[in-house]
């Protein structure tokens, strides 16, 4: 399954552009932006799903980097400093990782 299976292809397009710069990413806006936030509680657990690239229950530090790639096969990767940005606005629990209703929390907030 696809992102674009889920959200609408311009929405992505659009909110990949604007954090087209290193060290731009904002998750809770980004998620915003490409209409994830405004999906249905099954739609946000089909995205964890796709972003929980080797199926372990959680989306780790190292899938973190790779999360445009889901949106768009030429997304760039996140910088380290985005990337444990976006670990600490979601791991809630401090697992340094972000489980499903983490991942739900972070996007519908």
């Amino acid at each position: 399954m696809a992102m674009n299976s889920i959200l609408n292809t311009d929405d992505i397009k659009k909110a990949l552009d604007a954090f087209q710069a290193v060290d731009s990413f904002d998750p809770k806006r980004f998620f915003e932006m490409v209409g994830l936030k405004a999906k249905s509680a099954e739609d946000v657990k089909k995205a964890f799903h796709i972003l929980d690239a080797d199926s372990s229950g959680f989306i780790e530090e190292e899938e973190l980097k790779f999360v445009f790639k889901h949106f768009a096969t030429d997304g760039r990767d996140l910088s380290d400093k985005e990337t444990k940005a976006f670990l600490q606005a979601a791991d809630k629990d401090g697992d340094g990782k972000i489980g499903a209703e983490e991942f739900a929390a972070l996007v519908c907030e």
